[in-house]
């Protein structure tokens, strides 16, 4: 965890792009426009192709298009977070060297840099199919949960194994699910249809917390 600030500088300074020194001419230029106030008399252009001019009918529309795109993230979102709120505390090993709390951390951190690896993976790698990764994140929520119940595991490092790939298909799933709902809709109902997408992880999330935490307190008695 102390690495992390480290991860950030260096992020700062190599991987951020500085901005080109401005010619002379362009100084006054520049301070001219922020100079200029922030609420402008001028009425602004409307813009004749934007989410606010959909009718009802045709934001319902669009909206079932989605669903083959937000079935998918409600999915992955809902069995990603049933493992992180339900499942963590009960992925227990007596035989470790790390206490629980160290367990519980080791977890988080390899799920958040799961996630961190494969929203900046875009470029390198696009996912058309995002069911796949659905279906992928409902294994291993099944597979842990019957670990949890059945302790086959004979190690921690495999349950480590598992966490940072749940942390690789939740990121992968959001940022692919975005960037094809971007390319696939038209300029007219782009903004409406990511603002709409919006809702797949809230909605999967609060799924799995109202079934993950009677869920969690019932495991807790069974042991």
């Amino acid at each position: 965890m102390l690495g992390i600030p480290a991860l950030l500088l260096a992020s700062y300074f190599f991987l951020l792009t500085f901005p080109e020194p401005q010619d002379p001419g362009g100084e006054e230029e520049a301070e001219r426009a922020a100079r200029q106030p922030l609420i402008s008399s001028e009425a602004p252009e409307s813009k004749p192709d934007t989410s606010s001019n959909l009718s009802l009918q045709e934001k319902w529309t669009v909206f079932k298009g989605l669903l083959w795109h937000i079935i998918p993230l409600v999915l992955v979102y809902f069995a990603e977070y049933f493992i992180n709120q339900g499942l963590f505390e009960l992925l227990f090993f007596r035989n470790s060297s790390l206490s629980h709390a160290q367990q519980y951390r080791w977890y988080q951190m390899l799920y958040q840099a799961g996630v961190f690896a494969s929203r900046s993976s875009l470029r390198c790698c696009h996912i058309r199919f995002t069911w796949a990764l659905a279906l992928l994140q409902c294994l291993n929520l099944a597979f842990l949960l019957a670990d949890v119940w059945l302790s086959f595991l004979p190690s921690i490092y495999l349950v480590f194994l598992i966490i940072l790939f749940e942390g690789l298909l939740g990121g992968a799933a959001y940022v692919n699910t975005f960037y094809n709902i971007a390319q696939e809709t038209t300029d007219k109902h782009r903004e409406f249809a990511m603002a709409a997408a919006c809702i797949s992880d809230t909605l999967g999330i609060s799924l799995s917390g109202i079934l993950a935490l009677p869920l969690h307190d019932f495991l807790c008695h069974l042991s």
